[in-house]
């Protein structure tokens, strides 16, 4: 199986009748861009809104619509860093499934290639929440990967995601903590069958830790998934480390019959 890698570089799988169109969209950014004054990202997430037509996008940019310009000032002016922002309420086009082309399609299909994106999204940070949440999504639509590892996703971010990610199904380590965060896996639902799914609570964490992973089959084959965002600063070490260790041994359990495949924020520091 070949695998591409995530948001914090392109693909390093061959993208084969995919490619020329991952370059133009790329050529695309940098234009939008460049007349926008922004950034690569940003264009990124207008562009793929906009069915990456760029006329439509720049207006999109220039003329937000009145709703996302009340979210963003609600954004601006909220104090309670524990806000919650609906982002279910914005009315953007169709859902990621109907934007991905028929290249990428053709590409997702080969049965030869398996895709996957491991994303740190940060929704702790409302800065910027309802961008970055697009933000996702153009990525999904973008490289159509198989399967998104996803580490500190909040409730808001897990409904957008449900809503307009239609094509994925998405598994959370949610557990009920209603401001907390926590940890996701989406199966793309063309290629991957559900079949179960675990949390291990990682029992001296500080920070709601702990360890996702489902079990799901492709093309015949039996994959268990799993991901974590090991405890965070320098002064966590010890506990990061523990979390480690329960994260390989659950590896060495999983069935030999199954390929494991871990993926997540590990906060290990070169000396770990």
């Amino acid at each position: 199986m070949e695998q591409k890698g995530g948001p914090d570089g392109a693909p390093e799988a061959e993208l084969e009748e995919g490619e020329p169109e991952v370059k133009k969209r790329r050529l695309m950014c940098v234009e939008f861009a460049s007349v926008a004054s922004c950034d690569a990202a940003v264009a990124q997430c207008y562009l793929a809104e906009n069915d990456w037509e760029m006329e439509r996008a720049l207006d999109s940019y220039f003329e937000p619509a009145v709703e996302e310009s009340a979210l963003k000032s609600h954004l601006e002016t909220t104090s309670e860093p524990e806000s919650c922002v609906d982002l279910t309420k914005e009315e953007t086009s169709d859902s990621i499934s109907s934007k991905t082309s028929t290249s990428e399609n053709v590409q997702q299909e080969d049965g030869s290639i398996f895709s996957f994106i491991t994303w740190n999204i940060d929704g702790l940070d409302l800065n910027n929440l309802p961008e970055r949440a697009r933000g996702v999504c153009s990525y999904l639509t973008l490289y159509s990967p198989d399967v998104v590892f996803l580490q500190e996703v909040i409730p808001p971010y897990s409904a957008y995601l449900k809503k307009k990610a239609s094509s994925y199904e998405i598994i959370t380590a949610f557990e009920g903590h209603e401001e907390g965060y926590f940890t996701a896996i989406m199966l793309k639902k063309s290629r991957l069958k559900f079949k179960s799914q675990e949390i291990i609570p990682f029992p001296n964490t500080e920070m709601m830790r702990n360890l996702l992973c489902v079990h799901v089959s492709v093309s015949g084959n039996e994959l268990c998934l799993m991901t974590s965002h090991l405890e965070s600063t320098r002064r966590h070490a010890k506990e990061r480390m523990n979390q480690l260790k329960m994260v390989l041994k659950k590896m060495q359990e999983a069935p030999e019959s199954a390929t494991v495949i871990f993926a997540g924020d590990t906060n290990l520091r070169d000396q770990e």
